[in-house]
């Protein structure tokens, strides 16, 4: 199909200021933007209403923790998951995970992975769709669940006295920038190397020379990960416990009753088919390690296994587009908070399914459920623990009305025997893989 270009006139200016002039309401709004700004002038005082905070299903959770300036949600959520039910099986509050830990050996593995894709796609040009997403990806801090997952299997946990945050941790600017900066140089002569006809041993030497060298960058930003470590914590009693020289690994074992694939991630991405498996393989993390997969269900689904592990006592990591329709201030998420279609008189909306499909939805955050308000069975608003420390929202807690959920959460993890027969034997089905930019990376 052609189209003749449309090129503006000041006829149509004209049209527009007279369009706007007859709008009795156009002088009132104005002032209100121009003064206050967009989402001031657009906030709906009922969200307050709406976001009353008291739950009928509430788990016991204390202190918050901080990502500060950093893309570690994922991890974050996942070491809050773990370390809530170490509180409860070992009567101790607020016993922090070592996320600096679990961000060191990311970085190192995630390396190692960048490498090998810039290796297998050595014979496509760096403009090539898949290959500029390697490059654009480099150093990136934002992962899935399954990927901090991946990283306590193989590594274990730790205290995040055994290894404590940096600078470099709270502010990863500087590093990722850095990192990144080596990686794409690295990428230049990986795809040298295998267009001059390189065999495997001498691209394999070179990858892992250039893998030592990001060990050597992580170590000197984040410290080097000790292998073992004392276990000191006094429980609820008073009691003092201690172990020496614990490995992160028998820790994770020992401590923590849990199997990672027990779990699932179960998404609502109604732009693909529904009860299907899902895989993206471009941002796993760890070579031969866990699948970042995804069983794609109706979003009632997706909230009743939610609800269902919370009512059993363990809290839910879930994924969803923090940047819609959210007080950072007042810690609210609800689709409704700022009416901006009804300020401007304009129509905004979209299906769940055509924001997928038009770029408009994306994966930005992910957060930990720990509460839920049923009203005849029904959930109206949710309790949220984010990782942004205790000065946003109410001591770091958020609350979500479920009209949110609906819109703007996309994946939630959960055990999968809060899943139908049907569900689980989707789980053994050969995934579809997605395309590297999917909108779930």
């Amino acid at each position: 199909m052609t189209n003749k270009p449309l090129k503006l006139t000041r006829t149509d200016f004209e049209t527009y200021h007279e369009a706007l002039a007859k709008r009795p309401e156009a002088d009132v709004i104005s002032r209100a933007v121009m003064t206050n700004g967009v989402d001031a002038a657009a906030t709906d005082p009922a969200a307050k209403v709406r976001l009353h905070r008291e739950f009928s299903v509430e788990l016991p959770t204390d202190q918050v923790t901080n990502q500060k300036q950093s893309g570690r949600c994922w991890e974050f959520s996942l070491l809050n998951t773990l370390r809530h039910q170490f509180e409860q099986t070992h009567h101790v509050k607020n016993f922090e995970l070592s996320q600096n830990y679990l961000f060191f050996w990311d970085k190192v593995e995630r390396a190692n992975m960048f490498y090998q894709h810039i290796i297998e796609t050595a014979d496509k040009g760096p403009n090539d769709r898949e290959v500029a997403f390697y490059l654009k990806m480099a150093g990136g801090d934002g992962g899935q669940w399954p990927m901090a997952a991946a990283l306590v299997q193989k590594y274990g946990v730790m205290p995040a006295y055994a290894m404590p945050e940096t600078y470099n941790n709270d502010h990863t600017s500087a590093f990722a920038s850095t990192l990144a900066r080596k990686m794409r140089h690295d990428a230049v002569i990986l795809r040298d190397l295998v267009a001059q006809g390189a065999d495997e041993e001498t691209l394999t030497a070179k990858q892992r020379e250039m893998v030592g060298e990001v060990y050597r960058m992580a170590a000197y930003s984040f410290g080097e990960p000790p292998a073992t470590f004392d276990l000191e914590y006094r429980d609820n009693d008073k009691k003092l416990h201690y172990q020496a020289d614990v490995t992160p690994q028998d820790f994770f074992k020992d401590a923590f009753s849990v199997d990672l694939d027990d779990y699932v991630v179960v998404t609502n991405s109604p732009d693909k088919p529904l009860n299907e498996l899902y895989r993206l393989a471009s941002q796993e993390n760890i070579v031969g390690g866990k699948q970042i997969q995804f069983l794609n269900v109706e979003m009632p689904v997706l909230k009743q296994t939610a609800i269902a592990q919370l009512q059993d006592g363990e809290t839910v990591w879930f994924g969803n587009d923090v940047l819609q329709q959210m007080s950072r201030e007042q810690g609210f998420l609800d689709a409704k908070l700022y009416r901006r279609a009804a300020l401007f008189g304009i129509d905004l909306e979209m299906s769940k399914a055509q924001r997928f499909a038009y770029h408009e939805a994306e994966v930005t955050h992910a957060m930990t459920l720990t509460g839920v308000n049923l009203v005849n069975g029904q959930p109206n608003r949710w309790k949220v623990e984010n990782s942004w420390g205790e000065k946003n929202g109410e001591k770091g807690y958020f609350v979500m009305s479920d009209d949110w959920m609906d819109q703007f959460v996309y994946e939630v993890v959960v055990h999968k025997k809060y899943l139908t027969d049907d569900q689980r034997a989707i789980l053994a089905h050969q995934p579809v893989e997605l395309a590297p930019w999917d909108p779930l990376m």
